[in-house]
């Protein structure tokens, strides 16, 4: 999806990938966390809701995407394309919830090679062994909770602690079986619940590819963006400045 180039240079354009929705808290919060990353950072971005059938056009022009929760999306393959664009090409890239669950899901097709990987959800009755995405074993829904931090990650630089408050609204979440051949190829694991449930993922090599399980959008009033938030914001305005 191509975007007219009608802003100024400092402000990045940002997709914000998700069948958008009142009903959703995460998409309410959205629009006041972009006015505070403006005002409170200097921060500037130019945001595009983007349906999920509509997301498989393309991030060309794009300085930022981020999947937003929602899930399960109107096209699956919407989403996993505007993932695998944004991975592929070096675009700024923030998953949450639904998000984090749909970058492990293209990672293992597209570069696992797990050709037949699906997400429990969107495919019920889906083998084990196929599974990235599996029903947790206790519902996450309204759950707050502790998640530790890998020192030395991306998100502990963004962060700067060891460990943070986090809040969910999700009932799936990765596989165990998978993990390890995800590691493999690349990926890596951040941050992971006190019973050492995976809750991060990141990819090193990337300027800038991080998902959440949990919600970082619904941290706080909704008056000051967390801080992976932030380090989107930042990320996106620095892809701005030099494409």
């Amino acid at each position: 999806m191509n975007v007219n180039q009608t802003a100024g240079p400092a402000t990045a354009r940002i997709a914000l990938i998700a069948d958008r929705s009142d009903a959703v808290r995460s998409h309410a919060r959205v629009p006041g966390l972009l006015e505070a990353l403006r005002l409170r950072e200097g921060l500037d971005l130019d945001a595009y809701w983007i349906p999920t059938e509509e997301a498989g056009e393309g991030m060309d022009g794009f300085d930022a995407v981020w999947v937003l929760p929602g899930s399960p999306y109107r096209s699956e393959d919407g989403v996993l394309a505007a993932i695998r664009d944004a991975r592929e090409n070096g675009i700024p890239f923030l998953g949450t919830c639904g998000g984090f669950q749909h970058a492990l899901l293209e990672f293992a097709r597209t570069v696992c090679g797990l050709d037949r990987a699906a997400h429990s959800e969107n495919a019920p009755g889906t083998a084990e062994a196929d599974a990235v995405v599996v029903p947790l074993a206790c519902s996450l829904v309204g759950h707050e909770g502790t998640v530790r931090i890998t020192p030395g990650s991306r998100a502990a630089r963004l962060l700067g602690a060891d460990r943070t408050q986090a809040r969910y609204h999700c009932t799936y979440g990765p596989n165990p079986l998978h993990l390890d051949l995800l590691r493999a190829h690349g990926m890596t694991f951040t941050g992971a619940d006190e019973s050492g449930d995976i809750r991060i993922a990141e990819l090193a090599e990337h300027p800038f590819f991080l998902a959440t399980l949990f919600q970082p959008e619904l941290d706080g009033d909704g008056t000051r963006a967390h801080p992976i938030v932030t380090g989107l914001a930042a990320a996106a305005v620095e892809h701005a400045r030099v494409r």
